[in-house]
């Protein structure tokens, strides 16, 4: 056990850059959502990314000969997925980012390992708090506090209902990468799929009804990019 124990906890470089490569994406998706905000509001925004992500991820399924699961019990999962990781979090970000640079709330937004710690250790049995992870978790926020760099806070006493935004989304984030160890066995291609198209499902009847995004158009291509860029 402990042997086995040692072999899951050592990433591989192949893992490594895996994580590089999702942060510069993750990272990438503040400045793509201030782009977008210059012409269309939050739930359009939200709206854009989750439903374009669903048309692309069921055009992969299908490409790749995956098949996504009928029945209750997996789309309820995938519901509850989608609202925790898609629907709360990125309608609080998009809202947020309408008051906070894209840099502030990337800081904000950086907090969530540290609600995951911390929340890991109350709702698992597995994840216990430890003071390595607590001060990785740590000097991970620094981290992004001292590449974006400090001029970003400046003004920001008057913003602090978005602050918290952007903190409740984070927290969102960590409830679901809780919930999502049951997807654990399986493909992360259907999992991904099954939460946007969820998402998608909820948000469209929001949006549509307050943005009223046909009264919007047309918008301009660097619009069009960035929601294709956070999508």
């Amino acid at each position: 056990m402990p042997d086995q124990t040692k072999i899951n906890t050592q990433m591989t470089a192949f893992e490594w850059m895996l994580i590089v490569a999702l942060s510069v994406i993750w990272g990438g998706a503040f400045f793509f959502v201030e782009v977008a905000l210059a012409e269309l509001p939050p739930f359009t925004v939200v709206l854009g990314r989750v439903g374009l992500a669903a048309i692309f991820l069921h055009i992969i399924i299908v490409l790749t000969g995956h098949r996504m699961p009928w029945g209750w019990e997996p789309w309820k999962a995938f519901f509850i997925m989608g609202v925790l990781n898609n629907l709360i979090p990125f309608s609080l970000i998009v809202w947020g980012q309408t008051y906070l640079a894209s840099g502030v709330a990337s800081i904000f937004n950086a907090t969530t390992p540290f609600f995951a710690v911390v929340l890991a250790h109350f709702l698992t049995r597995d994840e216990k708090m430890t003071t390595n992870r607590m001060m990785g978790t740590l000097l991970g926020i620094g981290g992004v506090c001292v590449i974006v760099g400090p001029g970003v806070f400046a003004g920001m006493d008057s913003q602090l209902l978005a602050q918290f935004a952007i903190m409740g989304a984070a927290i969102s984030y960590s409830f679901a990468g809780i919930y999502g160890r049951r997807f654990s066995g399986a493909p992360p291609l259907v999992t991904a799929t099954g939460q946007v198209t969820a998402s998608t499902v909820v948000l469209a009847p929001v949006a549509l009804y307050i943005d009223q995004p046909w009264h919007l158009m047309p918008v301009g291509w660097e619009t069009w990019g960035a929601i294709f860029g956070i999508a």
